[in-house]
């Protein structure tokens, strides 16, 4: 007979199943607890960040530093928190797990950068005057930037650390209110890492490239984004700086013309001659079609050097776009009959002028007066947090390529974006790219728009990568007739007055190759070349007012189909609007 007892087997497992689901409610409400708490930490830093942002701004350093203590405290309290086994468990858990992963995730960020940059920066900080950054009269004080250099170096490496572990972190996994949190803390480490990556840059290369130890002569290339090249626009103005002891000055302006076309070409890389022939070796107006600035930029020194005999110690090119963030630090300048401001001279560069001045010879001239305006207001007039605010963001933009002829600082300038090299794919990030290059002859580029998207996936079993870029002239319908002819280059060169013609380039992940090319759905003949170890293909595109075309690319196999996938481009006039979509493989 039975005795009314359950059998030991469905005891134990009755005793289990019991035991687990009082696990499971302790250790929900373990978690819940402790993640208001993170979250509640972690709304902290981002609020004291905010008031440390405007410290730092006003130069009060000994309040930043009470804030900064503030974050710390609340940024490790919120990773201790998140870092327990139960919470790192609940990580694996569907649907759920990926935003409990991500908490854990932004509190370690969270908590690296506020030990171990921000103690550092305000550290440097504090060894320079935060009003003048070292400018007086036209001289930087190259000193305190020496004595800083290996703060900001070891914050430097926090950050690029912090930013590519933000990278990873896939937000659209996560619950929507978290997804816009994790993107916010993308947006505002990526800023950090660009602000301070510049500060610990120039902490390392002022002092000897602003002549500490000798003298120093830098050419300035001036582009013109309405006159597209690859790393921003044609070669528009172009002059000297000599740098001594911390004192620059503009020493001497050229124009384009004093540089006539040379009968043999300099000597360029296969991959250039493949997508522009020799004509960046014979021009100097299109030595700036070359992708890679590193070299592009000794060209440009070997054409100065060989024109007026100047040894040159390196090249920075700068675009009229970047005059907008400059004048937003120097205030309104004048130049000769016109006076620009922040909000102006974009349009007023690259388009007004023409009509005002319908001389070639005569913009020229206006061109050089507008350089040495900004020189003179961004070394003498401009507040100098603003000005490096201005610099830091024109980097960030790609409106700045510095290389240099000295082998240890170009180095360290081509760890950064001012180098203007083609991208590294990396861990963090996989780079595709758009290059834009004008063939019509004029200054129709400031009409010009893009679009450009990226899908990531599979398609026939091979890891895909997509990229999409529609271009698009915005110019007006009667352009032919309401535009100077300068602007259209009215058929000078083949194309209508009005029409544009642009050489557009998409390059794919490095080591992955194009298994689809098709322009608005019909194949199209192309140029193809290697970018170092990058396919790329060019289509040879006329749009007249109001048309736009689409050129779709597939890239198939290594390096292809990563969900970090970045995209670099050609700086416009106007920035093309960037987005990932799903992916819809080619038929």
């Amino acid at each position: 007979m039975s005795d009314g007892r359950l059998p030991v087997h469905r005891r134990w497992l009755g005793w289990t199943i019991g035991a687990l689901l009082t696990f499971l409610i302790l250790s929900i409400g373990w978690v819940t607890i402790r993640g208001i708490g993170a979250v509640m930490d972690l709304q902290q830093v981002a609020t004291i960040s905010s008031q440390m942002k405007t410290a730092v701004g006003e130069g009060d350093l000994d309040k930043a530093e009470t804030l900064a203590k503030r974050i710390s405290h609340h940024a490790a309290s919120a990773h201790d928190l998140t870092a327990d086994p139960i919470w790192q468990a609940y990580g694996v858990v569907p649907w759920i797990g990926p935003s409990f992963t991500a908490v854990s995730e932004v509190a370690a960020i969270a908590d690296e950068v506020a030990t171990d940059a921000v103690g550092p920066v305000l550290s440097a900080a504090g060894d320079i005057d935060l009003s003048s950054l070292g400018f007086s009269n036209g001289t930087i004080d190259l000193a305190p930037f020496a004595a800083i250099e290996p703060s900001l170096a070891d914050a430097a490496s926090t950050l690029r650390e912090a930013e590519s572990s933000a990278r990873q972190i896939d937000a659209d996994a996560t619950l929507p209110p978290l997804a816009d949190a994790i993107r916010e803390l993308r947006s505002n480490v990526t800023q950090a890492t660009t602000l301070v990556g510049s500060l610990h840059g120039a902490s390392a290369l002022l002092p000897s490239m602003l002549g500490a130890t000798e003298p120093r002569n830098y050419v300035i290339a001036m582009q013109n984004n309405a006159e597209l090249r690859s790393s921003g626009g044609i070669i528009g103005a172009i002059a000297l700086l000599h740098a001594e002891n911390g004192h620059v000055t503009l020493s001497q302006q050229a124009s384009t013309a004093d540089f006539p076309s040379l009968d043999t070409a300099l000597p360029l890389s296969e991959s250039t001659i493949a997508l522009f022939e020799d004509r960046p070796g014979r021009y100097l107006q299109n030595i700036t079609n070359i992708p890679d600035f590193t070299e592009a930029a000794p060209l440009i020194a070997a054409r100065w050097q060989n024109r007026f005999g100047t040894p040159v110690d390196g090249v920075i090119a700068v675009d009229a776009v970047m005059t907008k963030n400059l004048l937003a630090a120097t205030g309104p300048l004048a130049f000769g009959p016109f006076t620009a401001d922040e909000d102006n001279v974009v349009g007023l560069l690259l388009s007004e002028i023409y009509a005002a001045v319908p001389d070639p010879t005569m913009q020229d001239q206006v061109f050089a007066q507008a350089a040495g305006a900004l020189f003179s207001g961004a070394m003498s007039g401009a507040e100098p947090k603003k000005l490096v605010t201005a610099l830091a963001q024109s980097s960030a933009e790609g409106r700045i390529r510095i290389w240099s002829a000295h082998e240890d600082e170009q180095t360290i300038i081509q760890r950064s974006t001012l180098s203007g090299a083609l991208p590294r794919d990396a861990a963090s990030a996989t780079y595709v790219g758009a290059l834009f290059n004008d063939a019509t002859g004029g200054k129709m580029d400031y009409y010009m728009g893009a679009e450009i998207s990226t899908s990531v996936g599979t398609c026939e079993g091979e890891p895909t990568t997509q990229v999409q870029v529609t271009w698009t002239n915005n110019a007006p319908v009667d352009a032919a007739t309401a535009l100077p002819a300068y602007v259209t280059a009215s058929g000078w060169y083949g194309v209508p007055p009005g029409s544009v013609r642009t050489l557009v380039a998409v390059y794919g992940p490095a080591g992955a190759t194009a298994s689809h090319i098709d322009r608005d759905g019909k194949s199209d003949a192309v140029q193809t070349t290697m970018l170092g170890d990058r396919f790329a293909v060019q289509h040879d595109v006329t749009l007249a007012p109001g048309e736009s075309t689409t050129i779709t690319v597939e890239f198939h196999g290594t390096g292809a189909g990563q969900r970090l996938t970045e995209v670099a481009h050609t700086p416009l006039v106007n920035d093309p609007k960037i987005r990932r979509t799903d992916l819809h493989c080619a038929p």
